[in-house]
């Protein structure tokens, strides 16, 4: 088989933290041929450092879909644009792996989900939680029944002083909001997964934004770890910095989301700076918390703590010190672009996921409760 040849659009943080060393372990198989931003110099840099030898660059994406030998591309820019440039990807008759979240709004994730199935094109988005070792494993406990009925979970990412203040995530009107939507995603997007649940009721929750606006990231106690500290605008800091949400399933199991960039909590209260699960069911339960499956059950009517797997990190490339473990995501997506496999983050999946984000921001400005 013929290597497939892959575009990337959108070549900044995430495209060289992930997507880019992901990817370039699998260039038996592929030839990362393309690239396109609208600051030329990181396409260049990005062209030069992973590219093949004649590899294009581009600043409008149009004309790297207008390539009829692209077979797929990497959507990797800020979400309000998600949805406007997979289309035209899906409708170019490219394969597209978009970054999370799906889209900014259901509204934009349902547009693509209809290019998906109007193209016949594979949509998958990137979701590398799913990927790491100890969710694999807690996907594993759960199947093989050990936690019997789930009907309680919680879905946390919180950090207590961790805004992004590169690039546009404190913009609403470039990301459609904040750490719900850019951390809390992951969280909720893995406890569904291993759940196995996507048959949503209601939503109800909350987003604060108060925090951002207030504090001086510069001072000591405030000191923000992610970017540079005079990077924060407190006056142009538009979305929430942190969120809580409720969601009812259909058959009664209830999930608490919980999701902060910045939060006055002590340090590690509760969260290692990771997504993490908890699950409760009717035989025993487990969480995630240390990147581990810490299962809890009752062994000769005594309550039994069990750790399950190993406690191993990764499947992001560029995050990884020493040599990077294989890319999970991208071994994946490369093998269902080769057609020996299936996608593991499917778009439907995911719009739920887009749905239910939504519904919290919704409820937040109502005060009402949103049915599904």
């Amino acid at each position: 088989m013929a290597k497939l040849k892959i575009g990337f659009i959108g070549c900044g943080g995430i495209a060289n933290q992930k997507h880019l060393p992901g990817m370039s372990q699998q260039t038996e198989y592929v030839d990362l041929c393309a690239f396109c931003d609208l600051i030329p110099e990181r396409a260049e840099k990005a062209a030069k450092e992973y590219g093949t030898p004649d590899a294009k660059v581009y600043t409008d994406y149009h004309e790297l879909l207008a390539d009829p030998t692209i077979d797929a591309v990497h959507v990797l820019t800020p979400n309000i644009a998600h949805c406007e440039i997979t289309v035209a990807a899906l409708e170019a008759g490219k394969h597209v792996l978009c970054e999370k979240p799906m889209a900014a709004t259901p509204e934009d994730a349902q547009k693509m989900l209809d290019a998906r199935d109007r193209t016949g094109k594979m949509l998958t988005i990137g979701y590398q939680y799913r990927h790491f070792h100890e969710n694999a494993v807690a996907r594993k406990v759960v199947a093989d029944g050990w936690l019997g009925d789930i009907y309680y979970a919680e879905a946390t990412y919180l950090r207590r002083r961790g805004v992004p203040t590169w690039g546009v995530f404190t913009d609403k009107s470039k990301q459609g909001g904040g750490p719900l939507i850019d951390i809390g995603t992951h969280a909720l997007d893995n406890t569904l997964f291993l759940m196995n649940n996507y048959d949503v009721d209601y939503v109800v929750g909350t987003s604060f934004e108060k925090l951002g606006r207030l504090l001086t990231p510069d001072v000591q106690g405030q000191n923000n770890w992610m970017g540079e500290p005079d990077h924060w605008n407190n006056e142009t800091y538009d979305v929430e910095d942190s969120a809580v949400g409720q969601i009812k399933m259909k058959n009664g199991a209830v999930i608490n989301l919980r999701a902060s960039w910045a939060m006055n909590m002590a340090e590690k209260a509760g969260c290692d700076n990771q997504a993490h699960t908890l699950l409760c069911g009717t035989k025993g339960g487990l969480d995630t918390l240390e990147g581990r499956v810490r299962l809890n059950h009752i062994v000769a009517n005594e309550q039994t703590i069990s750790w399950v797997g190993e406690k191993i990190r990764g499947y992001i490339p560029g995050f990884s010190q020493g040599p990077a473990p294989l890319s999970k995501e991208h071994d994946i997506w490369v093998k269902a672009l080769r057609g020996e496999g299936e996608l593991f983050v499917t778009a439907d999946q995911a719009f739920v996921v887009t749905k239910i984000l939504d519904a919290i921001y919704q409820s937040s400005r109502t005060g009402q409760a949103i049915k599904f």
